[in-house]
């Protein structure tokens, strides 16, 4: 009988996991895309995710896709386990629903929403006038976000340019290393002074940041 036991264990454990399904209403997804549908925030985007609310770590999305009576349209998910979607007041109209397999259970996985730059902004050099752009953008969503109810919304303070951990520690500005910059923890943080009155024309680095997002208090 024990050995009946270990090796009905030992088939149980072999077993794949099996991915659970999420469904959520685009018209979800769509009230956030549809704030950044203006020419002055078309550097910035939403990225979704699921986020595990014990470990805090992303859920693990094994398929995703967008689905209406007339088609299935995929999403496609980054190594980071996020994902961003059309900004199409059609899909909304058609009802459209997104559709998710996660590996780990759903009631363990909350929505995860991130403000951050598209991706044909990330790149190996900048200069300073991109940076000062990008930093306008945040600043322009969320003031224009705030409204009458200003003193409720956080402000921006800079820009975070992340990294991958390994990523060298140097930056060289206007093709000098400059030491009081630096990427640590796989992050360079830019703030608003530094913006504001370096002279630098050229910032540049040993790998392109796979996210820029903003600095808020």
């Amino acid at each position: 009988m024990r050995a009946m036991i270990v090796g009905l264990l030992a088939i149980t454990s072999a077993l794949p996991a099996i991915a659970e399904p999420l469904e959520l209403e685009y018209s979800t997804l769509y009230s956030h895309t549809k704030k950044l549908d203006k020419d002055e925030l078309s550097a910035l985007q939403f990225a979704f995710g699921f986020m595990h609310h014990q470990s805090k770590k992303m859920c693990h999305i094994e398929s995703a896709y967008l689905h209406t009576q007339k088609m299935d349209i995929p999403i496609e998910v980054t190594q980071e386990q996020r994902f961003t979607v059309p900004s199409e007041k059609a899909l909304r109209l058609a009802k459209a629903v997104a559709r998710f397999e996660l590996t780990e259970p759903v009631n363990l996985c909350d929505m995860s929403v991130q403000l951050e730059t598209k991706p044909e902004y990330l790149k190996s050099s900048y200069d300073l006038a991109e940076l000062k752009m990008l930093h306008e953008q945040y600043a322009e969503f969320f003031d224009s976000m705030g409204s009458f109810l200003s003193f409720m919304m956080p402000s921006v303070q800079g820009l975070v340019l992340h990294f991958p951990e390994q990523t060298q520690s140097t930056v060289r500005v206007d093709d000098r290393l400059e030491p009081t910059l630096r990427i640590e923890n796989g992050e360079l943080r830019l703030d608003k002074e530094w913006l504001d009155s370096a002279s630098a024309q050229r910032l540049a680095f040993g790998a392109k940041p796979y996210r820029i997002t903003a600095i808020t208090k």
